[in-house]
């Protein structure tokens, strides 16, 4: 079968779903397939689309009930471990406070901020050509209807997670490119995957070339499972994945995590509540126990669109 074109065994396994569900989606019309020579048959760029017009459905229909809820904020994009970690500890100061968050990558983030169906968008997306994260991001064709604001959050240690003693000796990305290990790799969109592309377009290289390359997760921290359960010899995601999963850390780079909102939005007293948070005292000596993170220009506006 084509890789343009998936049977009904094929999109199962490319949804994570038994092959039953696809059945039940064709006959209640919820997904687009097509019928050839007797075999239901799925275009993979028409099964794209549907996953983020699915997605983008999900987002709307939090959106509106979300916004029943005094005080609740939407939240989608990047993903990082200590916003979690952050969310708990403002719950005991503002226990009226709620932000709900989607792991969607960065790129989709912006996709739902600029289309109305979530207030802030986690962000840390590499311009390659200027070498800027994320400022240029407030310039997306996403968010031409948008005043936007884009607010630093925190520095981190992006890099190469392996098992613990590196037992294939991999010291950097040289060494993926010679050895071509195993790799799990992020969504399509996210700020992780786009850093690999990067590495790889600077080496003068086809995605083709790295094992796994089509091994695709949607968070760091799966990232790291996919390693310790043997799917994978090395991925990227943060230090402090690494840290809790008791993996080897290889840096590749210091990156900036961000936050993009509307510039009213920036004023919501949620907002401001997250960005005391994420400045207070008790918070960052809770992550300091992780290391790999910098806060000093936290809360610091990079750029607004005027």
């Amino acid at each position: 079968m084509s890789v343009e074109l998936m049977n009904t065994k094929e999109v199962a396994s490319y949804l994570d779903i038994h092959e039953k569900q696809v059945y039940a989606l064709i006959k209640s019309g919820r997904i687009p397939a097509t019928r050839a020579t007797g075999k239901w048959i799925f275009p993979k760029k028409i099964i794209d689309e549907w996953i983020e017009s699915q997605a983008g459905a999900g987002l709307h229909e939090a959106r509106q009930k979300g916004a029943r809820i005094e005080g609740a904020l939407l939240a989608a994009g990047s993903n990082d471990p200590i916003l979690d970690m952050l969310l708990t500890t403002l719950k005991s100061s503002h226990p009226d406070f709620y932000i709900f968050t989607a792991s969607t990558g960065s790129t989709d983030g912006l996709k739902a901020l600029g289309r109305g169906y979530t207030d802030v968008a986690w962000s840390h997306l590499l311009d390659p050509a200027s070498g800027l994260y994320n400022t240029p991001a407030v310039l997306s064709p996403y968010l031409e209807q948008l005043k936007g604001v884009a607010v630093h959050l925190f520095n981190r240690e992006l890099g190469l997670l392996v098992l613990k003693g590196n037992p294939l000796h991999i010291l950097g990305f040289d060494d993926v490119i010679g050895r071509k290990p195993r790799i799990v790799n992020r969504q399509s969109g996210a700020g992780t995957r786009i850093l690999l592309d990067h590495y790889l377009q600077k080496a003068g290289l086809a995605a083709e070339v790295l094992p796994g390359y089509d091994l695709e997760v949607f968070t760091h921290m799966e990232v790291g499972l996919a390693i310790l359960s043997g799917e994978a010899d090395t991925g990227i995601a943060s230090a402090a994945v690494a840290r809790l999963l008791g993996l080897d850390f290889i840096p590749l780079t210091t990156e900036s995590f961000d936050m993009i909102l509307a510039q009213a939005t920036f004023f919501v007293k949620g907002v401001q509540a997250f960005l005391e948070g994420l400045q207070s005292e008790i918070f960052q000596k809770k992550v300091d126990k992780l290391g790999g993170y910098d806060f000093k220009h936290a809360g610091r506006v990079l750029h607004a669109v005027c």
